[in-house]
This record gives C-alpha cells, structure tokens and sequence, in this order.
C-alpha cells in the first residue's frame, strides 16, 4: 500500500499533451481516420456542398413521396387509413416531428451514419402511437454474431428489434464513411481556393533585389509591399519598386492551371459515391436536355429505387405486425416522379382506352379527378368507335 502511495502520478500538463497529440493507433481507433490522412468527419463532410446536396437530394425526394398503407382485398390492394402506421407516416409521427420530417431524417441519417437511420416506436395496447428519431448516438447497434441480427441498445439497455425502425445500406459502412478520402480531397480544394483569394491576389511573384540590403531594409520592404498587393482588396493595384528592384511574375503550375477541372472531378467522385447524376447536383458543364431526361430516369431506377425498397421494407417490419403483413403493407406511391407532363398523359390515357386496357375512371384517377358522376366510367369500350343509339328525327312520332 505504502508503495501505491509513493508511486509517480502522472502531471495534469503530461496528460494534457498525450490527448492533444494521441499516438496513432489510438486516433484511428477512435475517429476511424488514419493519421495524416484526408478523410474527414461526418459533420465535416456535410459542410462540402456537393455532398450536402447529394444527401438532400436523395432524402428529400425519398420523403415528398406519398406513403400508402394498404390493406389486401381479395386480390386488389387498397388504402386503409384507419391503420396506426397510416396515421404516423401521414401526420404527426411524434408532437414534434411529421411523416415527412421522419422519412427524410431517417434517410439522410442512413447516408451519413454506419450505424444507419435509427427511431424508437412507442406503443400502447401494442399498437404504435408514436415514433421518436433520436439524436444520432443515442441508439446504438452492434451485430454479436455472424447471422447479422442486430442489438439495440439506449442508455445501455437492450432495446427489443420489433420497437426500432432500422434503415441501413448495402455495406456496413455508409456511402459518406466509402468516399471519405474523395470528400476529404474536395473540402481541401476548398480550403485551397480559399486561402488563394484570401491571399494570393495579383500582383504575385518574386522581388529581386540586385543589392544586398540589411535585415531591417528587406522586413520593411516586405510589410509594405504585403499591405499594398496582398488580399482580394488589392488585386489589380499598381505595383511601384525603387533602387533597381525587379519584380518577376510566378506562372501556375499545372496542377493551378486545371484547379476548376479537379474541383469539377472531385464532384463527380462524390456523385459516384452518392449514385447521383452531377446534373442533379448542378455541375452542368456536359448537361444537356435530352441527357438530362435519361439521367433523372436513371437517378430514380438506380439510385432512389433501392432506398424506397429498403425504407418500405423497415417501416413494414416495424410498424405492421407479423401476423398482418399477409394482409397489410407499406409502399411508396412512385407517380409523382414518374408523372409526364399532361400533354404525354393525355395521349396515354387515350391509346390506353382505345385499346380497352383502362377504363374511364381510372384515367381519371391518373388526372387526380373523381370518377364520373354518371357512373358509367367502369367501361372498358373504346371511346374512338363506340356507336351511341341513334335517335328518332325531330318532328316524327313514335309510330312513324
């Protein structure tokens, strides 16, 4: 005990000092990012607004869709409002947070987080009342065995699979975590083109002096020439030398020559990471009208199709019970991005009609229009050929 005692104990400065230059091993630990590296952290990330607007653009459009609970009946499949899941994705999912809110949340936190979107649902007799997205770290999940069943824990209780709703991606890792490195590189360029405005503008170059001048002279000459031509404010400015100094003009290197193309591909690399056509992300530069058209269709095949899939998948396994899924499920109603303009419609509808695939009223509902008052929308008949009984001639009686 005596020698516990009299042992050394290490100095508040010495401790000071370790946690402000960590050995490596345990920075990568903690931060995930390896000493000397360029990859940044999440919330750094987000500050790159190609990788922001990446991130809205995918949750955003996840979550302006409408969300329809169904219910099975004999063979068609039609919306059931009065379902607890229907209530929550349609209004209020908590006193403080809509459907809309929820989804988009949600989404956003699975494309920034490895841990993915995580909510807690709350229930009362059973059913759902309520669905709080918590502060990203307040629920945790860890995978304790090879099948992958995952284990939630809040506050360092174990918290049942069926009361959280779970969005995650492909990989264990998160499409911010896989192009950190690219993001990292990106917000560099930033600070790089930053600190050239800030101060590198012109005139730029070296002063050569032709004679040797003492250490006093050349601090002078250096703080006046830096306060008359350094800084934004001063670009453009008259550069005036005396005794024979000569002022010699640096030329870009050629990494400085192609800085916008490497900015241009630095935003690429985040849309490949991301899976969004950079016209989506307003890189216009090789945007053009009839490739724009075929990038949004493939932005919603390809990249906001499988996250719909996986966010119905997670609200129908939490929200709807085991012994209802048979019979209820959660989609997205995909009309709204896939709508042509009205001109296209009308011309679908028509040839849909005339080839008594649709009938009346449900073209209508394609429009968002009621079914016809007079009840005779339910016909498949072809509107472009069908003959009407013809009608007696004015002024003839019905016995001719």
């Amino acid at each position: 005990m005596l020698n516990w005692l009299l042992r050394p104990k290490p100095s508040i400065e010495r401790k000071a000092a370790t946690l402000a230059d960590p050995d490596p091993e345990l920075f990568e630990l903690f931060t995930g990012i390896a000493p000397g590296s360029l990859a940044v952290s999440a919330a750094t990330a987000l500050t790159v607004p190609a990788v922001s607007a990446a991130v809205r653009t995918i949750s955003e459009a996840a979550a302006t869709l409408d969300i329809l609970v169904e219910r099975k009946d004999g063979t068609k499949w039609v919306a059931d409002e009065d379902q607890p899941a229907a209530r929550l994705l349609h209004g209020q999912a908590n006193d403080w947070l809509s459907g809309y809110e929820l989804v988009r949340d949600l989404t956003a936190q699975a494309l920034t987080s490895d841990h993915g979107g995580l909510a807690w649902i709350g229930r009362a007799d059973g059913k759902p009342v309520e669905i709080i997205h918590y502060r990203p770290g307040t629920i945790s999940v860890e995978y304790p065995d090879d099948t992958g069943e995952p284990t939630f824990r809040r506050g360092g209780s174990v918290i049942p699979a069926a009361n959280i709703v779970h969005l995650r991606g492909p990989f264990s890792l998160c499409p911010l975590s896989l192009a950190r490195e690219a993001i990292g590189v990106a917000k560099e360029m930033e600070k790089h083109a930053g600190g050239l405005f800030k101060n590198g503008a012109r005139p730029a170059g070296v002063i050569e002096i032709p004679a040797t001048v003492g250490e006093g002279a050349l601090a002078r000459l250096k703080a006046g020439w830096r306060a008359a031509h350094e800084g934004s404010g001063s670009s453009g400015k008259t550069a005036t030398l005396f005794g024979g100094a000569k002022f010699n003009p640096l030329t870009f290197k050629s990494t400085d020559a192609q800085f916008l193309e490497l900015r241009r591909f630095q935003i690429e690399e985040i849309c490949r990471a991301f899976r969004v056509p950079p016209g989506l992300l307003y890189e216009m530069t090789r945007q053009t009208w009839s490739n724009m058209e075929q990038a949004t269709r493939e932005f919603l095949i390809f990249t906001l199709e499988p996250w719909l899939r996986a966010i119905e998948a997670c609200l129908t396994r939490s929200l709807i019970a085991v012994d209802d899924r048979p019979n209820f499920r959660i989609r997205f109603d995909r009309d709204d991005l896939t709508r042509a303009s009205l001109t296209e419609r009308a011309t679908a509808i028509n040839s849909l009609r005339a080839s008594q695939v649709l009938s009346a009223d449900e073209g209508r509902d394609w429009l968002d229009l009621p079914p016809r008052a007079d009840g005779k929308g339910g016909s498949y008949e072809n509107p472009n050929i069908t003959v009407k009984p013809a009608q007696p001639a004015r002024g003839t009686g019905a016995d001719g």
